[in-house]
């Protein structure tokens, strides 16, 4: 697959995950669970929009990250319940510092591909 149709394929899927799940009620117990596989999707999908803008994206890489990333941080959650202990707060904590240096990468890359096309169409 080329990459815009990729892109377009995300797109459309937090679209309709944000349509869908808007009206989703979750029960309590169950929102430490779902509030982490939410960070671990945003982490993998920031993750891959980074590496599609390095130009360096693989497909196994994203989805394997995505899967063993939620799995361990569900199986935090799970362990912390057990244990009665957060211990999903480390997960948490470090999906969160994953987003944004993910997006502050995004942010640099944005700037300097702007910068060299002002510097192209000078020149």
């Amino acid at each position: 697959m080329k990459k815009p149709i990729i892109t377009s394929i995300f797109v459309i899927v937090i679209v309709l995950g944000f349509i869908f799940g808007s009206n989703l009620e979750i029960p309590y117990k169950y929102t430490a669970y779902i509030a982490v596989a939410i960070l671990a999707f945003l982490d993998s999908l920031f993750g891959g929009i980074v590496s599609n803008m390095k130009n360096e994206f693989n497909m196994t890489v994203f989805v394997s990250g995505f899967f063993v990333n939620a799995v361990i941080a569900i199986f935090l959650v799970y362990l912390g319940q057990k244990l009665n202990v957060d211990i999903y707060l480390a997960a948490v904590i470090v999906f969160t510092t994953r987003l944004f240096t993910n997006l502050s990468i995004i942010r640099r890359l944005i700037i300097e591909n702007i910068e060299e096309n002002k510097k192209s169409k000078k020149e």
